[in-house]
């Protein structure tokens, strides 16, 4: 079980572009495997910035015989909405984490699943029947839901899978879409007998921000959000107390300070035998100049902006939290 820590430093990194004030996180984790009894991980690094997720894995296969599994990449849910807000910007491609993988020095080349749900039920036949692409936020789908016959229209609306924005009849209307996009990678691999396996897990993180500090209220540390923000990123009083000094700035005239929440899901990978052996954790901020908050423990700075937290026998029980309050560009 992690011990809460709360680390305060200066660093910073690139702000998230916001469509509107606020852009919600998109939570993401590491490779999912399927349960065994006979293979452990040996070492799990987990490095964390705003421009990238990298996770290297050591699997070991203790047993005499080799060992078939099936390894996966849950993509998070994207679900439509009349209000855009999610902090993913590549909507016009199935692989918008820009996800990859090798398996000792070899690129893996994985299968793509992908669901379509609206109130809990799988739709997915009809968008293929009607030829809708999948993607809610793709410039495609919202050209080919144009298209649709008014009698699927109208139907399509009144089953919640899409929203029509405007006056007048259903035909004379801009859809926007409801449904959830449920999209997972997934591939076969073997782990030999008696031997090591590496594997190495990239992706872009989805960051989510706001365009000020939102954990205070009339300048002080009070209300809902700010006791979240405590639990959620072990808010100190020094990181606190900083925070509260550039709020005033920026009332005085000076340029709002702005928010980035990066979220890593630990909990789902533990199917090997054993807790990991021996867990790195890096984070990299980019440039000095901004604060930051997060739970941790064993947390030693290892360079100008990187951190590092170590852990042996490591049982993954709570996922991380990350929040990062970044200077104007002005004051970078």
């Amino acid at each position: 079980m992690l011990k809460l820590f709360t680390l305060f430093v200066a660093a910073v990194i690139a702000s998230p572009a916001l469509a509107n004030d606020t852009m919600a996180e998109v939570k993401t984790g590491g490779l999912i495997f399927a349960q065994s009894d006979d293979v452990s991980m040996a070492q799990e690094d987990l490095f964390i910035s705003a421009s990238e997720v990298r996770v290297d894995y050591i699997f070991e296969n203790s047993s005499d015989k080799d060992v078939e599994s099936l390894v996966a990449f849950p993509m998070p849910d994207i679900t439509g909405q009349v209000d855009n807000n999610s902090a993913i910007s590549d909507y016009d491609s199935d692989n918008f984490l820009h996800f990859s993988t090798v398996q000792d020095g070899r690129p893996i080349t994985a299968k793509l699943q992908q669901r379509v749900v609206s109130l809990g039920i799988d739709v997915t036949e009809e968008f293929a029947k009607y030829g809708i692409p999948v993607l809610p936020y793709s410039q495609k789908t919202t050209e080919a839901l144009a298209k649709l016959p008014e009698t699927v229209r109208k139907d399509w609306i009144s089953r919640g899978l899409v929203y029509p924005m405007g006056a007048g009849d259903a035909a004379g209307v801009d859809l926007v879409p409801l449904w959830t996009l449920r999209s997972t990678y997934w591939w076969r691999t073997t782990f030999p007998a008696k031997k090591k396996v590496s594997v190495e897990h990239r992706y872009k993180p989805a960051v989510g921000g706001t365009v000020a500090i939102s954990f205070l209220e009339g300048g002080e540390p009070k209300g809902e959000r700010f006791e979240e923000y405590s639990r959620k990123y072990c808010l100190d009083g020094d990181f606190v107390r900083v925070a509260q000094q550039r709020a005033r700035e920026a009332e005085a005239g000076g340029a709002n300070y702005t928010e980035s929440w990066i979220s890593y899901v630990l909990s789902t990978g533990a199917n090997w035998a054993g807790p990991i052996k021996r867990f790195q954790l890096t984070i990299d901020k980019g440039k000095p100049g901004s604060l930051i908050s997060f739970c941790g423990s064993n947390v030693q700075k290892i360079g100008p902006t990187t951190f590092r937290m170590t852990s042996e026998d490591f049982d993954p029980a709570k996922d991380f939290d990350i929040l990062i309050l970044n200077p104007p560009e002005t004051a970078q």
